[in-house]
């Protein structure tokens, strides 16, 4: 198999996975806006949670994701250009929503590099690198450990602090708000509260939009 086809077939498999995501969240959500309450939406930040952006943007996208997902990976570069495209509007803030099998353990990686300041990085990387630590959507932790090794990352702190009372406490949290935030499905994105009706790149620029006129004009 040459690389041509191999390209081809890794094309293939995205759209494949984007398609899945896509006709699931659309079965999940009601053909009402969803509603929280305020004490609901209290919680949709966590303290500590990792974020990105101008921390005091009137617009708050709350990603709850899987690492292992692959729809999660490519939606990564979209929602950084809309970022990059509104830096003082938005700010970003990421939940964790482990679906896959093992990705439990994969999040207690990525919040342990979030403790040393590498959340970013760590995330970059195992998106860039999916394919080499999850197999027929089984994540392999020890492959992604061994692939964080390439960051600026104090190794035996990381696999301390990933079993730890903070990253414990972290993992919960998320885990708990999911249920709450009825999150079925990654990537689940939330904007000041609001979730997509249907799934795809144009709704979620769309959503953010209407909050970014909203709050800016």
């Amino acid at each position: 198999m040459n690389k041509k086809t191999l390209f081809i077939s890794f094309i293939v498999v995205l759209l494949g996975a984007f398609f899945i995501a896509a006709t699931y969240y659309q079965n999940q959500i009601s053909t009402n806006q969803t509603r929280f309450s305020d004490a609901e939406l209290e919680k949709l930040v966590r303290v500590g949670a990792p974020m990105k952006g101008n921390e005091n943007a009137k617009v708050t996208i709350v990603e709850f994701l899987d690492p292992a997902c692959e729809t999660c990976a490519v939606f990564f570069p979209f929602v950084n250009k809309v970022m990059a495209k509104y830096p003082d509007q938005l700010r970003l803030v990421v939940r964790y929503a482990p679906l896959h099998k093992g990705s439990d353990k994969v999040v207690r990686l990525l919040e342990s590099a979030h403790l040393q300041g590498q959340f970013w990085p760590a995330l970059e990387l195992l998106f860039a690198k999916q394919r080499q630590w999850t197999q027929h959507h089984v994540a392999q932790p020890q492959i992604a450990k061994e692939l964080l090794a390439s960051l600026p990352l104090d190794q035996k702190k990381l696999a301390q602090d990933a079993f730890g009372q903070k990253v414990t406490q972290a993992l919960n949290s998320d885990l708990a708000d999911g249920k709450t935030f009825e999150v079925r499905a990654t990537p689940e994105f939330l904007v000041n509260g609001r979730k997509m009706q249907t799934f795809g790149y144009e709704q979620l620029l769309q959503l953010i939009e209407e909050e970014i006129a909203k709050h800016y004009h």
